[in-house]
């Protein structure tokens, strides 16, 4: 006969599984089983089952669950005098080893003792955890159920922890997995049992699983208890991320370069001729001198959200002035939240992307997305990267992008404010408003010249007044001009956009606008349609084949000569 207490409180006999009774008699048949061969004091037993709020009666009632227990004992074992009294208490008259819990705790005793294999020892281990049915005292009730509880579950913990690190010496990794899987489930919140299961998944090759365990381990940590992982915890973490093989304890294969070798250069190319925007650079970069080395997210939006107006162009040319201040890489993705000519970029992506940039190579980009952030912010931490998130849809869309750790810094352009970034993620908002005249004649001078503004005056202010303090539109017309046949004026081209925008219109309907004028539908594959999706109001296909067809039509009846034609006879240079 045996008496399970490590998951419900059961008898076991012939193969068979005995029904205790109900729950307070399961208690007295734990108390003395815990106590298997030694005498358990009548007020030991009455204090830790009903505790301070035991009757009056207790004694009595206490004599009534023994009477049942040998009853129990003479049909099952056909030994009444299993359960005797003895030096004012009742004594268990069993071996200890016919107590799971005992038998337990020797296993794991001889498994620590043995000096042997280490296969040995892992199965002395193993035997020892499988004796484990569940929840131990199985919904028994009082104090003393629950506080022994929580000891034997950390007995059970330290086992299995230990179990591990035996199967991951000798060579068998893969066997712990299960168990340490179920048991990181029930307790998200000890750190060694994650650690353990870590260790095992990396040396079965099942890195992104290890990550996501240790993503997982570290949001309940934070959530439930405003920590951060431990010492140990987050060793182990670093020692994968750089395939160290005292992480696994097993050789396995190493990334052929190191993260953390890795400079991504990823900005577009800075804007030529960038001109004003000094009041927003100037922020920006008050912004970054105030956050020093804690982590900042910069959101720049549009007061009313206008397509066109210069959001991505001055966080490209301020992240370009910035860049030294971030010697370990800048890293740039454009969600193409408002691109009406396919998907934005969803945050799994773009942390491929990212991930890729930072030289983890694809097959141990993890498929989870939760794993996919662990892994990005682990090796951002420590490290001073500045991350531009260009046309983000909304807050959802930049949050799994955003590093965790202190030394980086985050630029996201949007046409929304992104409220919720700025309230939960403490984000600076910085608001791009239209140009002034002022500065708008800086840009065309800086793309023009400034003598060609100053010969035609009234033109510039047309041009201008036309565009709208739209930079977007601006440059679109300052390209166009730049390319003006000698005989034709600003005056002619200020002309035409008289004539092509008929009312001031939303931003992205003045670009389309603009772009409709014949002389800058000439090449639509470089200013209508990119200027329409640079507005969010790129055409479907059908349309721009029908601005194709209508630029060859404007082409044929212009008075300049086509571009193939341009320039026959003369000498390239």
């Amino acid at each position: 006969m045996e008496v399970r207490v490590l998951g419900a409180v059961e008898l076991y006999t012939d193969g068979r599984v005995v029904a205790v009774g109900p729950p307070v008699q399961r208690v007295v048949l734990a108390l003395l089983a815990v106590e298997a061969g030694r005498p358990v004091p009548v007020e030991v037993l009455v204090d830790q089952v009903w505790g301070e709020a035991a009757p009056a009666a207790a004694r009595r009632g206490l004599h009534a669950y023994v009477a049942h227990l040998r009853r129990l004992f003479a049909r099952v074992a056909r030994d009444p005098d299993l359960l005797i009294r003895r030096s004012g208490g009742y004594v268990l008259d069993i071996r200890p080893e016919q107590v799971d819990l005992h038998r337990f705790r020797r296993l794991v005793r001889r498994a620590r003792e043995r000096c042997g294999p280490l296969g040995d020892r892992a199965a002395l281990l193993q035997e020892a955890v499988g004796l484990w049915r569940g929840d131990p005292l199985a919904g028994l009730p009082g104090e003393w159920a629950a506080r022994t509880r929580t000891g034997w579950q950390q007995e059970r913990q330290d086992a299995v922890v230990a179990w591990a690190d035996a199967e991951l010496d000798s060579g068998n990794p893969g066997t712990a997995v299960g168990s340490l899987t179920h048991l990181v489930a029930e307790f998200p919140l000890v750190e060694p049992l994650a650690a353990a299961l870590m260790r095992c998944l990396h040396a079965t090759g099942r890195t992104g699983e290890a990550m996501a365990c240790y993503t997982a381990t570290r949001r309940h940590l934070v959530e439930e208890l405003a920590t951060e992982p431990g010492d140990e915890l987050r060793a182990i973490h670093r020692q994968i991320l750089r395939a160290d093989p005292a992480g696994s304890r097993v050789a396995a294969e190493q990334w052929p370069k190191g993260p953390a070798s890795v400079a991504p250069a990823q900005l577009p190319p800075d804007i030529p001729g960038f001109a004003a925007r000094a009041a927003e650079l100037a922020e920006l970069d008050t912004l970054l001198a105030k956050a020093g080395g804690r982590p900042a997210t910069v959101v720049i939006s549009a007061v009313s959200g206008p397509a066109g107006v210069g959001k991505t162009a001055l966080a490209v040319h301020w992240a370009h002035l910035v860049r030294d201040q971030f010697p370990d890489g800048q890293l740039y993705v454009n969600l193409r939240g408002y691109d009406s000519d396919g998907d934005a970029v969803e945050p799994p992506d773009a942390l491929s992307g990212f991930l890729g940039a930072l030289g983890v190579p694809a097959r141990w980009i993890p498929a989870d997305l939760d794993a996919q952030v662990g892994l990005y912010r682990s090796l951002l931490a420590g490290r001073r990267v500045l991350v531009a998130l260009d046309n983000a849809r909304d807050a959802e869309q930049v949050r799994p992008l955003l590093p965790g750790t202190a030394g980086c810094l985050v630029v996201v352009t949007s046409r929304n404010d992104l409220v919720s970034l700025v309230a939960i993620e403490n984000a600076h908002p910085v608001m791009v408003d239209l140009m002034s005249a002022a500065d708008a004649r800086d840009l065309l001078a800086g793309r023009l010249g400034a003598a060609r503004l100053a010969a035609e005056p009234a033109a510039v202010e047309e041009i201008i007044g036309r565009c709208a303090g739209l930079p977007l539109a601006l440059s679109i017309v300052a390209a166009r001009a730049a390319t003006l046949r000698p005989r034709r004026s600003l005056g002619d081209l200020a002309a035409e956009l008289g004539d092509a925008v008929r009312s001031p219109g939303r931003p992205a309907q003045r670009i389309r606008q603009l772009t409709a004028a014949p002389t800058l539908r000439q090449h639509p594959a470089n200013t209508c349609h990119l200027a329409c999706q640079e507005s969010g109001s790129a055409p479907r296909p059908a349309h721009r084949r029908e601005s194709l067809r209508l630029s060859k039509e404007g082409t044929a009846n212009s008075d300049e000569e086509p571009a193939d034609r341009r320039g026959r006879g003369r000498r390239r240079v």
